[in-house]
């Protein structure tokens, strides 16, 4: 029913009506009238960053862990300007997020007035959509299309800018349904691929002899019912399946037909079958240049179907032969369908020869590494976090660099939604103030960010978030005293010259922790590894764990820059003395 109320009771209503439990925000003086707002009701939570970016990235991580928009709400000028890169960050990797930003009073607008920006002109290249509300009358209109379009199609960051006055001012509010249709109709983004189309690739697929599912992020966005698809369609298929960084979960890793991460540091089995394959089905992935090398030199031999719900990301990097514009889960349902008319059966004889060759591959343990009795490896880390995690509904996320990539490869995911990294952006200090979020969506969910001690410092503040609000996340620092992607590169391509890639002076993060009221950990003896895990596991509040690793270890494979897929940097195990360890923690020499 309509109702007068002011701008900023506006906001909050919208907020309830949009099903919003969770913002996350920091106050600042063109923001006030909101956080009064939010003050004299009960219905939608704040919880308190620490700084903006940080609100950004549990926004962020709420809404990957969920599938629900999240929402940040930020002052003028700095406020909106801080969550630059979570906006950019979020648009890279398809993440649903509304920024409410707060501006100066309008009729201050471009005079540079106290805390003013233009926030619209900033964040226009980093943003789906952004509005500037110069009058209350609109307000109820803008905040509900901003959801709609956050969520709908591909999904984005949207940003409303909200001047002072328009705060202030008493207007009419009309909830989403009471606006009408006419509210969305500049936007209709497709959903259903066409079926002549998708009954052509099914035919592709029927008369393929080396095959492969390239799977993700789209399939994860899509919902569980998308990864629920691609699992049957596996099975029906017989076919090999791998996936981007962004699409972990969406296949399970425990699934034989399952070939590992491909790309820049993905499996040797599954870059080889990218490079060799005769049909590439590419679901929800966008060609991004970490998985395909040298573009030229790209599955040179495949027939290449791509199915996206964006339109613009098809034929933007690889040329494809069969372009589908839908939603993931509403293509892969009916390529289900399609393929159970054809035939009701597997093509396990007709792609023998296939498997037989990735079986070959699968031999060379791309993802083994030395252990060690007397140093922590990085990798044996990963395996043991995840042996001693693998019974639980755990959720993680990641900083950026080396061990992010450790984390991709060595931590296994049965479920979508469980992993939240930054793919695109490559975000150093992503991690931490993600977790916040997701334990916030999570409250009864073990949530570990796998950091680095370089990122995790980036936004370290957070944990003092996680301490305020009760969250009992686990930080499992990989702590090499080296920016350690930084320093393999300087390794490869710059003759070891380190150029500041290392810190002279790390912090204690025991101290650290205990400093901000959370408990600390140090371990660097392997024998005393498991129980270590097992003492931050056990503890009923936020961890802050600093496992010391080997300094110079590289993360491998690794295709080198310029080179495609079949000329991977392999493990060498060659006069090595100790166990060589295969990529599920099995001695293998």
């Amino acid at each position: 029913m309509a109702e007068q109320m002011t701008g900023a009771e506006m906001v909050i209503q919208a907020l309830t009506d949009q099903g919003v439990e969770h913002i996350f925000g920091y106050p600042g003086g063109a923001a006030l009238p909101i956080y009064d707002a939010l003050f004299q009701q009960d219905k939608v939570q704040h919880i308190l960053v620490r700084h903006e970016q940080g609100a950004g990235h549990m926004a962020e991580g709420y809404a990957r862990s969920t599938g629900k928009v999240g929402v940040v709400l930020v002052t003028s000028g700095p406020g909106a300007t801080n969550v630059v890169t979570p906006l950019t960050d979020a648009l890279m990797d398809s993440i649903p997020i509304v920024v409410l930003s707060a501006q100066v009073p309008t009729p201050l607008i471009g005079s540079d007035a106290f805390q003013e920006c233009d926030t619209v002109g900033i964040t226009r290249s980093c943003t789906k959509h952004n509005y500037l509300v110069k009058s209350v009358a609109e307000l109820p209109r803008v905040l509900h299309e901003a959801f709609h379009i956050a969520r709908t199609g591909r999904p984005g960051p949207v940003l409303i800018d909200i001047p002072k006055d328009v705060q202030f001012a008493l207007g009419t509010y009309y909830g989403a349904d009471e606006i009408g249709t006419t509210r969305h109709k500049s936007y209709h983004p497709a959903t259903s691929g066409d079926i002549a189309a998708i009954e052509q690739a099914v035919d592709l697929m029927l008369r393929a002899e080396r095959p492969i599912f390239y799977t993700g992020g789209g399939v994860v966005n899509s919902g569980p019912e998308a990864s629920e698809k691609l699992r049957e369609l596996a099975e029906l298929t017989g076919f090999p399946v791998t996936s981007t960084l962004m699409g972990l979960g969406s296949f399970p890793g425990s699934n034989p037909q399952w070939m590992g991460m491909l790309g820049m540091h993905g499996t040797y089995e599954a870059n080889m079958a990218m490079h060799d394959c005769d049909l590439m089905i590419n679901i929800g992935a966008r060609f991004d240049d970490r998985i395909t090398g040298r573009i030229d030199a790209f599955s040179p031999n495949s027939t290449k179907i791509h199915v996206d719900i964006d339109p613009s990301s098809i034929n933007k990097n690889v040329r494809i032969d069969l372009p589908i514009v839908g939603d993931c889960g509403l293509v892969l349902e009916e390529m289900v369908r399609i393929w159970r008319t054809r035939t009701n059966q597997p093509r396990t004889e007709a792609i023998a020869p296939w498997w037989k060759q990735i079986e070959g591959w699968r031999q060379r343990h791309s993802l083994g590494f030395k252990n060690s009795d007397t140093t922590i490896k990085p990798q044996h880390a990963i395996q043991r976090l995840y042996q001693a995690t693998r019974d639980r509904d755990v959720y993680i996320t990641t900083e950026v660099g080396q061990h992010q990539m450790w984390a991709a490869q060595h931590f296994h995911f049965e479920q979508p939604n469980r992993w939240m990294t930054s793919g695109g952006l490559g975000t150093m200090g992503y991690g931490l103030p993600a977790a916040v979020g997701v334990q916030v969506a999570h409250p009864d969910a073990l949530v570990i960010d796998i950091a680095g001690e370089a990122s995790v410092q980036m936004t370290m503040q957070e944990i003092s978030t996680a301490v305020q609000y009760r969250l009992p996340i686990k930080i499992f620092i990989l702590n090499n005293e080296r920016m350690g992607m930084v320093r393999q590169w300087q390794d490869l391509l710059h003759g070891g010259r380190y150029a500041h890639s290392y810190s002279e002076s790390l912090p204690d993060f025991v101290k650290l922790a205990e400093a901000y009221g959370a408990k600390g950990i140090k371990c660097d003896d392997p024998g005393k590894l498991d129980a270590a895990i097992a003492e931050m596991l056990d503890y009923d509040g936020p961890v802050i764990f600093d496992c010391l690793v080997e300094k110079h270890e590289n993360c491998l494979p690794m295709i080198p820059s310029g080179k495609p897929h079949n000329e991977m940097i392999l493990p060498d195990f060659e006069d090595d003395i100790g166990a060589v360890i295969d990529e599920k923690g099995r001695q293998l020499v």
